[in-house]
């Protein structure tokens, strides 16, 4: 992602940060297992935040939202699944500009949930020629393999739901929260548990308060 990032020119640059924040700078906080291993020691499932001997700690929505560092996003409008939501394939339709007939071919299933490779939208950020498409689908990519990575190499429906509103300026923040909560939760039961949902995100909050 971050070798794609650096061949855009200003102007994509510009229309990426207008539209979505600085996201980007996500690439170069690396995730380090054994400090998650660390910290996962010093959470408290109950209360739902870090505790440090006497100091307790937690990722609030306010320092969340300050992370994307988007001027799009408002706070008073929080991303929900909507009752009636298009398809997955009509969302990857919407946000690729590709036809039905090359969209189907892509999506793969797995149990309940439905996919597409990140192989397969690789080429359209390469090559489309519409540089606000090429746009949505890299912050596409970056919401569903750094933020919420749930299959290894693949976008998952629920992350195209999310994506589908961003365009509305909800944000995303109470959500990314819960994930976090939840892997963290996961992590400290298991000891040595794998930290697999927003994880840069996690690390940028850390480093800011130590």
């Amino acid at each position: 992602m971050k070798e794609i990032w650096n061949q855009w020119d200003d102007e994509i640059n510009q229309l990426f940060y207008c539209n979505y924040g600085n996201l980007p700078y996500l690439f170069d906080i690396k995730v380090d297992k054994y400090l998650f291993r660390a910290l996962a020691q010093y959470w408290n499932p109950t209360y739902s935040c870090f505790t440090f001997e006497k100091v307790d700690l937690v990722p609030t929505v306010k320092e969340y939202t300050t992370l994307p560092r988007c001027p799009k996003i408002q706070i008073d409008k929080v991303y929900s699944r909507a009752a009636n939501i298009p398809t997955f394939l009509k969302k990857l339709m919407n946000i690729t500009r590709m036809s039905k007939q090359w969209v189907v071919a892509r999506i793969k299933q797995k149990g309940d949930s439905k996919y597409i490779p990140w192989r397969n939208l690789k080429d359209l950020i390469l090559t489309y020629p519409d540089a606000k498409k090429r746009v949505d689908v890299f912050v596409l990519r970056i919401y569903g393999l750094v933020i919420f990575p749930k299959a290894l190499g693949h976008i998952d429906e629920a992350v195209s739901d999310l994506f589908d509103r961003l365009d509305k300026r909800v944000t995303p923040v109470p959500t990314i929260l819960v994930e976090t909560f939840r892997s963290l939760n996961i992590c400290q039961r298991a000891g040595e548990g794998r930290f697999i949902r927003c994880a840069q995100l996690l690390l940028a909050w850390f480093y800011n308060h130590f």
